[in-house]
């Protein structure tokens, strides 16, 4: 499985970025993605997830209303827009996918909720994101 990141960079307070993940070496037929971050001192956190199989999604209040994932599965691409950013959005941002087992199949909103908290099995390195003030 391979996740690369994209789309990081420097940007003020009030601004916006999409990131990008390219997806790729995997045949899962059912997954979540989503996005996570973690800053300097601080524990990693889930800001993100989208369902393969309905769209399903889930934001923590941190960002609700702020961030919108959204995929290309033509393409296997996976985005995250993040519109007025806080400095306390900065941090390091990774894609990761998690297979979805037959067992837990229509549960997505769910899935994507705790993955948030637990994460998922595979990530990418991740891109850099810094708000300034």
């Amino acid at each position: 499985v391979q996740l690369v990141e994209s789309g990081g960079g420097l940007v003020q307070a009030g601004g916006s970025l999409r990131l990008s993940c390219a997806a790729s070496g995997f045949t899962f037929d059912d997954y979540i993605i989503g996005w996570f971050r973690q800053a300097p001192g601080k524990e990693r956190e889930g800001v993100s997830c989208i369902s393969s199989a309905d769209g399903s999604t889930y934001y923590p209040d941190s960002v609700k209303g702020r961030f919108t994932i959204f995929s290309d599965k033509a393409k296997n691409m996976v985005y995250l827009q993040m519109n007025s950013l806080k400095r306390e959005d900065t941090a390091v941002y990774n894609c990761a996918v998690e297979p979805v087992l037959m067992e837990n199949r229509g549960k997505y909103y769910n899935l994507c909720r705790a993955s948030m908290g637990t994460g998922m099995d595979y990530r990418g390195k991740g891109t850099q994101v810094t708000v300034s003030s």
